[in-house]
This record gives C-alpha cells, sequence and structure tokens, in this order.
C-alpha cells in the first residue's frame, strides 16, 4: 500500500520475538509502528489520534486484550482493533467481537494474510483517505473556553489546562449532556466502565479538578456583584458564571452553560 502519509499502527504483544518481527515486517511495508509489551503500558502511552489501527493480542500481562479495547474505544470509539490472538475457539471469537474488534486473526498466522486484513480494516474506515476522521481535531467552544478533546486541554482566556484522558472523557460526556442532569450511575459506567470502579471519592475528585479549571471567573468580578460564597443582597445582582458544574447532592452533576 503506498501512502503519502504513513498509516500508524499500534501494536500489541507481550512475546517480544513476534512483536519484534511484526514491527519490523510492518515497518519495512511502509507503515509506523508503536508497540507495547503489556496492556497497562499500551494504555499508558495511548493517547487519541496517535495511530489510525491497533493489533491487540488478548492474553496480555497486567490488563488483557478485552480490558485494553475496552478503554480504547472510551478514549477513541472510532479506532479499529485487530485481535492476534491464540484463542481460537468459537467462543472466543464471539467474545472477541462482543468486545468491539473489526476482525480476529489466529496464531500461527501468515504475516501477509495479517496486513491483507489489516487493508481491508483501514479501507472500510477510510483511514488513508484526505478524510481521515482519526487526524481530524475535536475541539468544542462554550461560554468562554475552548475544550480541545483530541489533544485533552482546556483553554481559558489564553490559560491552557492540560486534562486527564478521564477528565476530558467526563468534560465532554457532560458537554454532550449540557445544562441536563447526568446520574452519577450513567458517569460512572460510561467513564470507568462500571460503577464499582469509582466507588468513593474518585468521581468527586475528577469533578471537583475540572471545576477548578472552568472557574476562575471571580478575582475579575465587579466589587458590586456577589458570589455564592458571599451573603446573598436583593440590592446586588447575583453572580452567574458563564460555565459551572452543579452538583445534585446524591444524584448527579449538571454541566451549566449560560450563553
Amino acid at each position: 500500500m503506498k501512502n503519502s502519509k504513513k498509516t500508524k499502527i499500534m501494536l500489541v504483544e507481550d512475546s517480544q520475538n513476534l512483536r519484534l518481527v511484526l514491527k519490523d515486517y510492518f515497518e519495512m511495508m511502509n507503515y509506523d509502528v508503536i508497540d507495547f509489551g503489556d496492556g497497562e503500558a499500551a494504555i499508558k502511552g495511548y493517547y487519541k489520534g496517535c495511530c489510525d489501527i491497533c493489533l491487540l493480542d488478548i492474553g496480555l500481562p497486567k490488563k488483557d486484550g478485552y480490558m485494553v479495547i475496552n478503554e480504547l474505544h472510551n478514549i477513541s470509539p472510532e479506532l479499529p482493533v485487530i485481535f492476534v490472538t491464540a484463542k481460537d475457539s468459537k467462543e472466543d471469537r464471539i467474545k472477541g467481537f462482543k468486545a468491539g474488534c473489526d476482525d480476529y486473526v489466529t496464531k500461527p498466522f501468515s504475516t501477509e494474510e495479517l496486513l491483507l486484513r489489516m487493508e481491508a480494516v483501514l479501507k472500510r474506515y477510510g483511514t488513508n483517505s484526505k478524510n481521515n476522521i482519526l487526524s481530524k481535531e475535536i475541539i468544542f467552544e462554550f461560554g468562554n473556553i475552548q475544550f480541545n478533546y483530541s489533544e485533552l486541554k482546556l483553554i481559558k482566556r489564553e490559560k491552557i489546562f492540560q486534562l486527564t484522558r478521564k477528565e476530558a472523557k467526563l468534560l465532554k460526556l457532560m458537554y454532550d449532556y449540557k445544562n441536563k442532569l447526568i446520574p452519577r450511575e450513567i458517569i460512572t459506567k460510561e467513564i470507568w466502565g462500571e460503577s464499582k470502579a469509582a466507588m468513593g471519592r474518585s468521581l468527586d475528585v475528577v469533578i471537583s479538578k475540572i471545576r477548578k479549571y472552568i472557574l476562575s471567573e471571580e478575582d475579575e468580578l465587579p466589587k458590586n456583584i456577589i458570589t455564592d460564597k458571599e451573603k446573598r443582597d436583593s440590592n446586588k445582582p447575583c453572580y452567574e458564571p458563564k460555565v459551572e458544574i452543579i452538583n445534585v447532592h446524591g444524584i448527579g452533576y449538571i454541566l451549566r452553560i449560560n450563553e
């Protein structure tokens, strides 16, 4: 395949020998390859747009392939993934496709066949076209905030805040449902995969950090304006920030945008 811009492959395989063989082969075929030896390293090293397709083993240390594909698709729902695995039963294949893979290749395999299968998936996604959705920036603007979801950045008055993946995912989720109440159960399932993973104060901590990024206006308020921290006075107007996160105690959160 001839590309004006090299297609980038994310290769996650715990066998070092196989990983090096595949890396050398795909680079020889004019692809860029980033590789990882375990699932945890793959998730930590991944960021949106860093690759066009993922070749993913299932039997990985630390985090298996099912955990990895779930987390990858939470970050980048459009990322194509091919399972490359020794698990070859009918039940394993069904489980793999239910997990969200685009193709399922069992070991041992021909590198040429893997290449052809990968190119077929890339063709379906249009990854090598000029309209490649994976290379586009996803930017939202609301209130006095610019939110670059692709680069995990929140920009306010030329000040840039670098977000974690969970912070960015949570802010995007809240923006998608702006001015509406999102129950805690929905948030934890969408961001952590299951509510048990976010028990305790995990969600509240992430919300608190996002709130600090977006609520930094009070130092610039006119003196005749009061804030929520001050005693209400019917003779003074109440301050309403352009963007705020409201906590509905015990139920959920609202991203309120006052346009």
